[in-house]
């Protein structure tokens, strides 16, 4: 969301670029595991609320396992949640087209561009679920049929003057969850966190811009 002069008439500063991430990968995975494998997270009020779509039961798994994903779950999120708050992945590409296929190097540029995720924790044998693979193909589904709307008709043009206040104190990109209320939370001096209710809902909106600014 930029433009690349001044716009007559056009209220968007042409200098602002605001990037909304709203199918953050990691995290998304993150909250399919806690609610498909029902694990109760104890937490400060900085873990997410539950998914407004809620999964099917994933596959059990042992008690000794449980307990090791409820007693790591809120690091991995915490750590992944301030991955996504970064806004350097262009700067990073960048750099990755520099190194050499198979060098130690390229492989940590990758690395740093994929950040901590539960996979890197566990493996990726937890996804091979029928309800993971039915739950990400629903909302990637409903996220394709949001795809098209035009951009005067979003969010961050609705409710302009706040974003705007909140550009001017640092705010460069957004990450929406789809979670259940009103939720939002600070990423970085750049980035927020919040619920996609919160961003569809103008009043809740321009609480959690305010909160930024």
């Amino acid at each position: 969301m930029r433009s690349t002069s001044p716009i007559p008439g056009n209220p968007w500063p042409h200098d602002m670029a605001i990037t909304v991430e709203d199918r953050p990968h990691t995290l998304l995975e993150l909250l399919w595991v806690r609610e498909a494998h029902g694990l109760r997270i104890e937490g400060d009020d900085d873990l997410p609320p539950m998914l407004t779509d809620t999964p099917g039961p994933a596959a059990p798994v042992d008690e000794a396992t449980r307990a090791r994903w409820q007693e790591t779950w809120p690091r991995v999120w915490r750590a992944a949640a301030a991955h996504a708050g970064r806004d350097d992945t262009a700067e990073l590409m960048g750099r990755l087209q520099t190194t050499a296929n198979g060098s130690p190097e390229r492989l940590a540029l990758l690395q740093e561009l994929v950040g901590p995720s539960w996979r890197d924790e566990f493996g990726d044998d937890a996804f091979d679920d029928d309800s993971y693979r039915e739950w990400r193909d629903h909302g990637d589904e409903r996220h394709r049929s949001g795809i098209g709307h035009r951009l005067v008709d979003s969010p961050e043009h609705r409710d302009l003057a706040d974003l705007i206040a909140a550009w001017q104190a640092g705010l460069t990109k957004i990450v929406t969850i789809p979670c259940v209320g009103e939720f939002q939370r600070r990423l970085s001096p750049t980035a927020m966190l919040m619920t996609a209710t919160t961003r569809a809902d103008s009043a809740a909106y321009r609480r959690a811009l305010q909160a930024f600014a």
